[in-house]
């Protein structure tokens, strides 16, 4: 048995039959709980996950039902509130014993299994050590700091799990200050969504909730692996099959929450081996092919409708819909009889027969929905396969009424939510009118940056503060290796976290980690225990209440870092309480409504009304806000996803990057992969067998990628072959070991997306 170089850890590769959920599920809780260190303590927080007066999971944002089951939490939500309650600690103690050079040697998983953060600790360059600091110096200098910079060179960067009034906080904080440079964590999944949506149908967010789930009859899934990513949706999809459902799966591998589900909250289907067939279609397309495909579907069906007409039976299209609601039909229905099917099936590595047996189900349902993931987002055609996708449910008047819609599937908890509250470098989205007439005070109305323009300035010396609350930037970015070079020329580098992580290890001249509490902890401030709101993938607000004691009494809320770091650095304004704030964050709430009344009114009494409550998505009633006052049919201007770069040749790969069953974003759990028979390493590459005989390797061969590029040389190296079923031309390796590939200019050409899933690359033996 070989061993992972890296960790010493065995490999074993052996092929996952078994379904998702199931058994294998609670075998993963019943590690780790107890490798944690916190069986009982977590176990017992487990029943208040996604419960009404309980906690929203630190996870994923997948939407939480009204009436929710005992146990609402999935396997990785557990993984997640586990690694969050662990009763492990990083003291001043633990950075006595180890150098920052030291545990830059460190893999990601040893790093944060390490345990939570319990003071805020300051590098010192002359013993290559953080060592402990007060809160009130920390602030201090922080404030001196960033008064000497420009605002714009201060980059404020928010990960997807601050709550509303942390993130409605720090844009606050940021703008008082002068500065729009706020990138995040939607920045390199959905902002493709963001851009794409609001053009098609005039709403930057999905139209869908929980109860189209129960009435659609139909529903198309592009790009999103819902058994690691979101698993807590198998209920909805298996509801939906057991009702007949067709469910049509586009997605390059063969995904096991695609394929089979077991419940495990159901003790028939746990003790009978009973399982539920997923997916009823299952189109592997090749990486980049998607917008062949859907344009594929969207031909089949014009077609179709073309010969109703000439024969005289009923439209196949909604000519009604239509006419009254939307806009450039002629055009797109012009462009899919356009495409030629040699050239679609080429593109798309799908045959015509198989894309017209899509679309024929999709003809025959009255309510469809369009799932997708950032298999459609992280692509440099990302904006355009988001808006193929609403051309295709266009045709049918499939938005806009119950069980139908468009259903993009964010990542982390909250990352739609900040957004909703003024998280965003395009100052065009943010009622700054509100802002001046609430704080008296002029915002800044120049375009901030966004992350790839940040990681940018960062290379060019440009960037010269870094606040980063939450996340892992260093890991979860492009063009990882040469940002971290760079990085030392940062003069400030500050990061707000519960968990010690490589972004903390790559220091400015001057570098700070502040510890903060965890979603799971206990809040307690002046007038009382805390909770904070969250927005979930279908735009409602939930309420969320720390259950945990915290670790450390030296750590502070995300809300009282923010207020203090602005306290420190801005002058008094006698229209903020920063303190008042910090001792009730109902107050906070009351802005938030005060700055977005139309999405947050009543927001303090609303915020734990079960099931959440909805902020106002104006597509869902067929309110389209848009230049054109319509939806808009959106013509792309082209197929191919890297027409300036040979992707095509025989010798060139398609690379797309994937998360395991064992991790959450950067976060890594353990070294398996259950769903993909993966035991004991992340250094790998999936490959079709006929491109491995083809390149004349093996299977377990350990190989090189280098990314197919004029500029710079980008390679991986130490990675293993595995044979698996992936399309020919196409291979998979994990996020973010294989982010040093991406180079920060292929990204999605009008979101900024980095195109993760579609990244040129060769392949050779390892020296």
């Amino acid at each position: 048995m070989s061993k992972d170089p890296d960790t010493g850890e065995p490999v074993t590769i052996k092929p996952y039959e078994a379904p998702s959920g199931g058994w294998g599920s609670v075998k993963s809780l019943v590690d780790i709980l107890p490798r944690e260190g916190s069986l009982l303590r977590s176990g017992t927080a487990l029943l208040l996950q996604n419960k009404p007066n309980g906690f929203v999971c630190p996870s994923c944002a997948w939407a939480k039902p009204e009436k929710p089951n005992t146990f609402e939490f999935c396997e990785n939500g557990a993984k997640a509130t586990a690694w969050e309650m662990t009763p492990k600690t990083v003291t001043p103690a633990f950075f006595r014993q180890h150098t920052v050079s030291e545990l830059l040697t460190w893999p990601d998983y040893n790093l944060e299994e390490a345990g939570r953060l319990t003071h805020p600790m300051r590098y010192d360059p002359e013993t290559d050590r953080y060592r402990p600091v007060s809160w009130g110096d920390a602030f201090a200098e922080i404030g001196r700091e960033l008064r000497a910079c420009d605002p714009k060179a201060v980059v404020l960067y928010l990960s997807g799990r601050a709550s509303l009034e942390a993130s409605y906080m720090y844009a606050l904080f940021g703008r008082l200050m002068g500065t729009n440079n706020f990138p995040d964590s939607s920045n390199m999944c959905h902002e493709s969504t963001s851009v794409a949506l609001p053009a098609s149908i005039g709403s930057p967010v999905g139209t869908v909730d929980l109860e189209d789930f129960e009435k659609t009859d139909c529903i198309m899934f592009f790009g999103q692996n819902v058994g690691t990513s979101s698993p807590r949706m198998l209920h909805q999809l298996q509801d939906a099959r057991k009702r007949g459902v067709p469910i049509i799966t586009f997605n390059p591998l063969k995904e096991r929450g695609l394929l089979t589900f077991t419940n495990p909250q159901s003790p028939t289907e746990m003790l009978s081996g009973e399982s539920t067939r997923i997916s009823t279609q299952y189109h592997q397309v090749k990486a980049g092919g998607d917008l062949a495909a859907v344009m594929g579907l969207c031909k089949a069906i014009v077609a179709a409708d073309d010969a109703a007409i000439a024969s005289g039976d009923p439209r196949i299209l909604d000519v009604d819909f239509i006419a009254t609601h939307t806009h450039g039909f002629e055009d797109f229905a012009a462009e899919t009889r356009r495409h030629d099917w040699a050239d679609l099936e080429r593109q798309s590595g799908l045959t015509r027969k198989n894309l017209e047996a899509a679309a024929a189900v999709y003809m025959r349902s009255s309510a469809v929905m369009g799932v997708y993931g950032m298999g459609l987002t992280q692509h440099r055609t990302g904006v355009e396969n988001c808006q193929m996708l609403v051309n295709l449910l266009l045709l049918r008047g499939n938005i806009g009424k119950a069980g139908a819609g468009i259903c993009p599937v964010r990542g982390h908890s909250n990352v739609q939510g900040q957004r909703t509250v003024g998280i965003t470098e395009k100052p065009e989205l943010v009622p700054m009118d509100k802002l001046r007439e609430l704080y008296k005070f002029e915002p800044p109305h120049d375009k901030g940056l966004n992350t790839v323009e940040a990681c940018e300035g960062i290379l060019k010396g440009e960037v010269k503060a870094f606040i980063g609350l939450g996340g892992n930037f260093i890991r979860a970015i492009p063009e990882t290796d040469a940002i971290e070079a760079a990085w030392s020329r940062i003069r400030l580098s500050v990061q707000i976290s519960t968990k010690l992580n490589r972004a903390h290890l790559i220091r400015g001249e001057v570098s700070y980690i502040l510890p903060c509490l965890a979603r799971t902890d206990i809040d307690l401030q002046k007038t009382g225990k805390q909770a904070v709101a969250i927005e979930d993938s279908t735009a409602f607000i939930h309420g969320s209440r720390g259950v945990r004691t915290p670790v450390s009494k030296d750590l502070l809320s995300e809300p009282r870092i923010v207020a203090e770091m602005a306290k420190a650095t801005l002058p008094p304004n006698p229209h903020i309480d920063w303190d008042a704030w910090c001792d009730d964050y109902a107050l906070v709430r009351d802005k938030i409504e005060a700055t977005y009344p139309e999405q947050f009114k009543d927001f303090n009494a609303r915020m734990f009304k079960p099931g959440g409550f909805p902020r106002p998505v104006p597509a869902r009633n067929r309110v389209w806000k848009t230049k054109t006052g319509k939806a808009n049919f959106i013509v792309p201007r082209g197929l191919d996803e890297n027409p300036d770069m040979p992707s095509d040749s025989i010798d060139v790969l398609r690379l797309m990057t994937l998360r395991s069953n064992d991790q959450f974003n950067t976060t890594i759990y353990g070294y398996d992969d259950r769903f993909r028979g993966v035991k004991g390493t992340r250094k790998i590459v999936f490959m079709n067998q006929h491109d491995i005989d083809r390149l004349a390797l093996k299977d377990g061969d350990i190989v090189t990628l280098t990314t197919v590029a004029a500029d710079m040389k980008r390679e991986v190296s130490g990675l293993r072959i595995i044979a698996y079923d992936i399309p020919e031309g196409c291979c998979g390796g994990y996020y973010p070991e294989c982010n040093p590939l991406i180079p920060l200019w292929h990204h999605a050409e009008h979101s900024k997306v980095p195109a993760a899933k579609s990244i040129p690359v060769t392949i050779s033996l390892s020296v």
